[in-house]
């Protein structure tokens, strides 16, 4: 599976951004696409995900209420519509896709196969 991200850029707080997730290749029913963030000096850390087939979605706390995941199957694509930006959304986001995982483990960066390039978002102040 490949991923190609987009959709970043610079915006000032409070604006919103559309990233984008394309996925070529063998997807299941199963499959999860996440969307993982990491700014400079700190960890990889969950934002977002959700289940291709069933559209079951999974939010970090961070981020309930202002982001939204979404999937279209027929384009192959996941969606982080992020709103209410502030400075500390600031990262290289990623998206990442798992044909297996397991709801415990959707959370956790290195369950996931694979991955795609990482987006840059800046959010000034």
């Amino acid at each position: 599976v490949q991923l190609q991200a987009s959709g970043g850029g610079l915006v000032q707080a409070g604006g919103s951004l559309r990233l984008s997730c394309a996925a070529a290749g063998r997807t299941s029913f199963n499959s999860v696409i996440g969307w993982f963030r990491q700014a400079p000096g700190k960890e990889r850390e969950f934002v977002a995900a959700i289940r291709r087939g069933s559209g079951n979605t999974y939010y970090a706390d961070s981020v309930k209420g202002r982001f939204t995941i979404s999937r279209d199957n027929a384009k192959n694509t996941v969606y982080l519509q992020m709103n209410a930006l502030e400075p500390k959304d600031t990262a290289v986001y990623y998206c990442a896709a798992d044909n297996n995982m397991i709801q415990s483990s959707i959370r956790t960066s290195r369950m996931y196969a694979y991955w795609g390039q990482g987006t840059q978002v800046t959010v000034s102040s």
